[in-house]
């Protein structure tokens, strides 16, 4: 089993796909829009924040519901998480309630996307413990 990196460089690469996962929203959807790349890094790390302590906790409470109707509950979930990261961070706005639906969708994609996708962010987070557990993912040349 390979060593996990350092707290510090796992927290930077999530910060940095996050911003990445942001950034591929505003540039897909019309009605998203940061006003500087200083308002995108840090929505990412608000979003990175929002989603480590409270989804969570939320997804727990709403578990009973989540499992009624198949699952649904959470995407309102990670909406919400779009929807504080707007309301929290000046600089990014998401326009309209099928903007949010739709930039809740591409988060999905891109983060299922980046779970196949060899690289870096793999070494942080759920991604990352799954890949140590099953002995990949190192920053010394993972195979």
């Amino acid at each position: 089993m390979t060593d996990a990196p350092p707290l510090s460089i796992r927290l930077l690469i999530s910060w940095l796909t996050n911003a990445l996962v942001l950034g591929v929203v505003a540039a897909v959807l019309s009605g998203v829009h940061v006003n500087s790349a200083g308002s995108l890094l840090l929505a990412a790390a608000v979003f990175g924040v929002l989603n480590t302590l409270f989804k969570p906790i939320l997804r727990l409470v709403t578990l009973p519901v989540a499992l009624l109707t198949f699952g649904v509950a959470w995407f309102f979930v990670s909406a919400l998480m779009l929807v504080l990261t707007r309301d929290i961070v000046s600089g990014f706005f998401i326009h309209g309630f099928w903007t949010l639906v739709w930039a809740t969708v591409i988060v999905w994609v891109v983060n299922m996307a980046l779970d196949f996708i060899p690289g870096p962010w793999q070494i942080a987070g759920k991604r990352g413990r799954i890949n140590r557990r099953r002995g990949r993912g190192s920053l010394r040349g993972a195979s």
